[in-house]
């Protein structure tokens, strides 16, 4: 699977932004899928992670209650809708697949290109 991150851009804290990732390839809706994240300065860490039919979503403590992730397995999509942004929230937001453990960035195996989210005070 091959993958393709949209939608970042430049918002005021407590705003909202809507990410997409477009899949390409005939596993797509056989494979977990998620968003990881990475600031200035730290590591890559999890946001949010959906099974392959969308039945078990995860997310990091960080945005639970302000972040939903989505698929469309009929179109080859991945969603993040992303609600009351924080300052910290700003970092490159990556769309990932095909995970060994959701919580750790690096046994994801497949990668898209980020996308910016920057959130001014």
């Amino acid at each position: 699977v091959q993958l393709q991150a949209s939608g970042g851009g430049l918002v005021q804290d407590g705003g909202s932004l809507r990410l997409s990732c477009a899949g390409s390839g005939r596993t797509f809706g056989g494979v977990t899928m998620g968003w990881l994240r990475q600031a200035p300065g730290k590591e890559r860490e999890f946001v949010a992670g959906i099974s392959p039919k969308g039945t078990r979503i995860n997310y990091a403590d960080s945005v639970k209650g302000r972040f939903t992730i989505s698929r469309d397995n009929t179109k080859n999509m991945v969603f993040l809708q992303m609600n009351s942004l924080r300052p910290e929230d700003t970092a490159t937001y990556y769309c990932a697949a095909d995970p060994t453990l959701l919580a750790v960035p690096s046994t994801w195996r497949v990668w898209g290109q980020g996308t910016q989210v920057t959130v001014s005070s």
